[in-house]
C-alpha cells in the first residue's frame, strides 16, 4: 500500500543527505581551503534504517541516538518533515550551521542524543532510559517510550560500549533497542572478520535479545529456488572483503567470481538477468523496507534488544563498497548521474514531494505522528546558601560531603528531593553511607535486604523506588554517562534533578571525556573526586592523583573547587547544586581528600555580616584566611596543604618574615577572574580586589597537592616573584611527612620557597 511512496522517501533522504555533504564540500565558498568533510557513504548505510524508523515505527515518546557519521541523514529527514529551514541544508560544519556530529544542544532541528565521541553516544540511551526510570518511579510524567541507538559496527570496538552493555542495572530495560548499521567497514578499510557471531554471543550473554537482519527479501527468494541453499552458503562462508568486492564488479565479473565452481550455484545465477543479479547482490536486510518492518515488529519490551542491520556502506552511491569510501566524495558528474537516478536536480536540490501526493501524505503524517508536546518550564529550586553550622574538633573534607547532604534533608527537604547520588560501587569509601542508610538505594522495585537485621551491618542497602542513591558497577565512564543524562532530565522533561558522582580522584581522567561531552549535550551534575592527591599517601603512585586539579581552569561548562575546611565544602557544594538543573546552568567538579584537618584552622567568622562576605569569597574561589600587619611574602594555598602552609606562616613569623596566606577554593574561578580583568570573559573581578589587593602585592608562593601549574597564574594578578610548589612525579607509598617531604610540598619546603621569594 505505501511500498512505492515509503521507497520514493527513502530516494529522497539518500538525495539530501548526499547534496548536504556536497553543498558543503563542491558548492559553498571555502576560501580557506581547509578539508570541510562529511561522510556520504556512512550515511547511504543508514538511509533505509532510518526512514523506517521514522515514517513507520517512531512514536513520540521514543528517543534515538544517532551514529556521528549520519547527521545529514537526520537533517534530512527533520527537513521533509518540516522540522527544519530549508536555509540551513547548506551550512553543514559552517559557523552556526549545523553541526558535523549531532548535537542537542547547537544543532537547529530536534536531536534526542549528541552523539560524535565514540561510544558514548551509542550508550547514551542506556542512561537516558534509566534517569526516565527514576524519575518516573518518583511521580514525574516523564512517560514511557523506547529508547534506540542506531550504531555503527567499527564503535563496537569501543570499550564504553561494553561497560554499558554489561553493567547489572541495563539487563531489565526492555525499552532499550540497539540497531547496528553492520556494513562491515571502519574508517581506513573492510574489517577482514568482523565476528558478527561473537559479538552476537556478548550481547546475548549480557540478557539481551538478539535479532539478527541478513538479506533482504529478494536473496530469501532466490534461496528457494534450486542452487538456493548454495547461494546461502557461499555468501555466509565468503571473506568480507571478498563480498565488499562483489560490490565493485558489473554482472559479468559477479557471474565469473561468485560460483566459485559450484554447478548448481552457477546454474541459478545463470538463471538472472543482469539487473536482478546485481540487485540481489546488494540485497541485505538493512536496505529492505519490507524486512526493517518484519524485525522492528519482532522486538521484545521485557529486555534489551540489539538488531544486527547488514549494510552496505555507500548503498546506492557510485562509491558503494569501495574500502576507501568513508570519507570520500561523490564528484561533480557523479551527482549529477545519481540526480537522474533518483528523480531529483542538482541545480535544485532542495526539492520537497509535490503537495497532494502520497509522498507528501506521509511525511505530513510522520510529522503530526511524531509531534511532542512543549517540555514544561523548569521550576526553580530553592536551596539554602549558608546551612549556619560551625564546624569544629577534627574532621575531613570527604566526610563533609556526606555531612551537608544529611543537613540537607532537615533544612531544605523539598531541594534534598531532587538530589540524586551516583556511584561506581565506592559508596562506602567515600562518605555516602549515612546519606544511603537515610534515602536508600533506588531500583524499579523494592527488594529485600536480608541484612537488615544483622547487628554488625553499618551501611543498610534498602532498595526501593522512592531511594536516591544509584549504584553502578566499577565502570567510571558508566558512572559519568549516567550523570550526564539525569542531569538533562530538566531540559527533557521539565523535571530537573541534582546529581552528584562520586569516585576515587585518581580515575576521574578515565571518566573526563565522557563526562565533558555530556557537559557538552547539556547534562549539568556533580562530579567529586574522593580521596585525592598524594595526600592519600599509604596507598602509593597508583593511586595518586597529579593533574586533576586544573580541570576546573580547563574543562568548559564547569566550576571546580578544592575545599579546605568543612565549612568551605558545605558553602562550596550548595552553590554547586543552586546551579543546576535550569538553563545557563553548569557542572562542577570536587576534589575532596581524607586528610584529618582542625576545623578550628578556618577561623569562620562569629559576626553574620562577616561570615557572609567569607562564605560569599569562598564560593568566589578564595579568602584571606591569615593577615600580617606587614607581610613579606604571600603564601597561596590549596586543599589538604592549607594546615602545612599556616604552620609554615607561624614559623616564618618567628624569624621576621610576616606572610598572608590565602586559601584557594577554585583556581578555575580564580583565572576567569583575572581574564575578565583584561576584558577577556564575562566573569566577575572583585575577588580578586579582596584577595589579591594591589596594596598587598607581595612576592608570591603557590602550594597545593597536585600539579603546581595549577596555581602558577596566580603571580600573574599583581606581577610578583613566585615560586610554584607541587606534585610533578609519580607518588611513593609512606606516612604523609615522608611523602610531603619526598613531592617538596611539606612545611619545611613552603618555609625555603617563602625565603628565596623575598631574598
Amino acid at each position: 500500500m505505501t511500498a512505492p511512496a515509503l521507497t520514493a522517501i527513502e530516494q529522497r533522504v539518500l538525495w539530501l543527505a548526499t547534496a548536504i555533504v556536497h553543498e558543503a564540500n563542491r558548492v559553498r565558498p571555502n576560501p580557506s581551503g581547509l578539508k570541510v568533510g562529511g561522510h556520504q557513504a556512512s550515511c547511504a548505510s543508514l538511509v533505509s534504517i532510518m526512514t523506517s524508523l521514522w515514517f513507520r515505527h517512531l512514536r513520540p515518546e521514543d528517543r534515538v541516538s544517532v551514529k556521528p557519521h549520519a547527521s545529514p541523514v537526520l537533517h534530512a529527514i527533520n527537513y521533509l518533515l518540516g522540522e527544519l529551514d530549508e536555509a540551513y541544508l547548506p551550512t553543514l560544519r559552517e559557523f552556526g550551521g549545523l553541526q558535523s556530529y549531532p548535537s542537542r544542544a547547537k544543532d537547529p532541528d530536534p536531536v534526542d542524543y549528541s552523539t560524535g565521541s565514540v561510544g558514548i553516544g551509542a550508550t547514551a540511551p542506556i542512561w537516558g532510559a534509566l534517569a526516565r526510570r527514576y524519575l518516573t518511579t518518583r511521580g514525574s510524567s516523564a512517560g514511557t517510550g523506547r529508547q534506540y541507538s542506531l550504531v555503527g559496527d567499527a564503535e563496537l570496538d569501543e570499550g564504553a560500549i561494553w561497560e554499558a552493555i554489561l553493567d547489572p542495572a541495563v539487563a531489565d530495560l526492555g525499552e532499550i533497542v540497539w540497531i547496528v548499521d553492520l556494513n562491515r567497514q571502519s574508517l581506513d578499510r573492510v574489517v577482514p572478520n568482523i565476528a558478527a557471531g561473537r559479538l552476537q554471543g556478548m550481547f546475548g550473554a549480557a540478557g539481551w535479545q538478539v535479532l539478527t537482519l541478513k538479506y533482504g527479501r529478494l536473496l530469501e527468494e532466490l534461496f528457494t529456488r534450486p542452487g538456493g541453499a548454495e547461494l546461502r552458503a557461499r555468501i555466509d562462508a565468503m571473506p568480507n572483503p571478498e563480498y565488499q568486492r562483489l560490490l565493485r564488479c558489473d554482472a559479468a565479473q559477479v557471474r565469473d567470481r561468485l560460483p566459485a565452481g559450484d554447478a548448481a550455484l552457477a546454474g541459478l545465477v545463470a538463471s538472472l538477468d543482469d539487473e536482478t543479479l546485481l540487485a540481489a547482490i546488494r540485497n541485505l536486510g538493512g536496505h529492505d523496507l519490507g524486512s526493517l518492518d518484519e524485525v522492528f515488529a519482532s522486538i521484545s519490551d521485557d529486555r534489551p534488544t540489539v538488531i544486527f542491520c547488514y549494510t552496505v556502506k555507500g548503498k546506492g552511491l557510485p562509491t558503494q563498497g569501495h574500502p576507501q569510501n568513508h570519507s570520500s566524495l561523490l564528484t561533480v558528474a557523479q551527482m549529477e548521474e545519481l540526480a537522474v537516478s533518483l528523480g531529483t536536480d542538482l541545480a535544485s536540490p532542495w526539492q520537497r514531494f509535490a503537495p497532494g501526493t502520497r509522498e507528501a501524505e506521509l511525511c505530513a503524517d510522520a510529522a503530526s505522528r511524531l509531534r511532542r508536546p512543549d517540555v514544561p518550564s523548569v521550576p526553580s529550586v530553592d536551596l539554602p546558601v549558608d546551612i549556619g553550622r560551625t564546624p569544629s574538633g577534627t574532621a575531613t573534607t570527604q566526610a563533609a560531603l556526606g555531612r551537608v547532604l544529611l543537613d540537607l534533608t532537615r533544612e531544605a527537604p523539598e531541594a534534598a528531593k531532587r538530589v540524586v547520588t551516583v556511584s561506581p560501587d565506592v559508596s562506602s569509601t567515600t562518605n555516602l553511607g549515612g546519606w544511603v542508610n537515610k534515602v536508600g538505594v533506588w531500583s524499579a522495585t523494592e527488594r529485600r535486604d536480608w541484612f537488615e537485621d544483622d547487628p554488625e551491618t553499618i551501611m543498610h542497602w534498602r532498595e526501593k523506588p522512592t531511594g536516591q542513591h544509584v549504584e553502578l558497577g566499577i565502570a567510571e565512564t558508566n558512572l559519568v554517562g549516567l550523570l550526564g543524562e539525569l542531569g538533562a532530565t530538566w531540559s527533557r522533561w521539565g523535571e530537573p534533578l541534582l546529581p552528584i558522582g562520586v569516585m576515587y580522584d585518581p580515575f576521574v581522567e578515565r571518566a573526563l571525556e565522557p563526562w565533558s561531552f555530556g557537559i557538552y549535550a547539556g547534562g549539568q551534575s556533580i562530579l567529586i573526586g574522593t580521596p585525592s592527591g598524594v595526600t592519600l599517601a599509604p596507598e602509593g603512585g597508583a593511586h595518586q592523583s597529579i593533574t586533576t586539579p586544573s580541570i576546573g581552569i580547563e574543562q568548559p561548562g564547569c566550576v571546580s573547587y578544592e575545599p579546605a575546611f568543612a565549612i568551605d565544602t558545605e558553602w562550596t557544594l550548595l552553590a554547586a547544586l543552586g546551579r543546576l538543573g535550569k538553563p545557563g546552568g553548569t557542572s562542577s567538579y570536587f576534589r575532596l581528600s581524607t586528610r584529618p584537618v582542625d576545623q578550628t584552622l578556618a577561623a569562620v567568622p562569629a559576626d553574620p555580616a562577616a561570615r557572609e562576605r567569607r562564605r560569599r569569597q569562598v564560593v568566589a574561589g578564595a579568602y584571606l584566611l591569615r593577615r600580617a600587619a606587614e607581610p613579606a611574602v604571600t603564601l597561596a594555598a590549596m586543599g589538604a596543604l592549607v594546615p602545612d602552609t599556616l604552620a609554615a606562616a607561624e614559623r616564618l613569623a618567628q624569624v621576621g618574615v610576616e606572610a598572608d596566606v590565602v586559601c584557594v577554593t577554585s583556581p578555575g574561578l580564580l583565572f576567569d577572574a583575572v581574564q575578565a580583568r583584561t576584558g577577556r570573559g564575562s566573569a566577575k573581578a572583585w575577588i580578586l580586589d579582596q584577595v589579591f589587593p594591589a596594596a598587598r602585592a607581595r612576592p608570591l608562593v603557590t602550594v597545593l597537592d597536585g600539579h603546581p601549574h595549577t596555581l602558577a597564574f596566580l603571580a600573574g594578578i599583581n606581577r610578583v616573584p613566585s615560586v610554584a610548589l607541587g606534585v610533578t612525579r609519580f607518588g611513593q607509598s609512606g606516612s604523609l611527612e615522608d611523602v610531603y617531604r619526598y613531592h617538596g610540598i611539606d612545611t619545611d619546603a613552603i618555609i625555603r620557597a617563602a625565603l628565596d621569594v623575598v631574598a
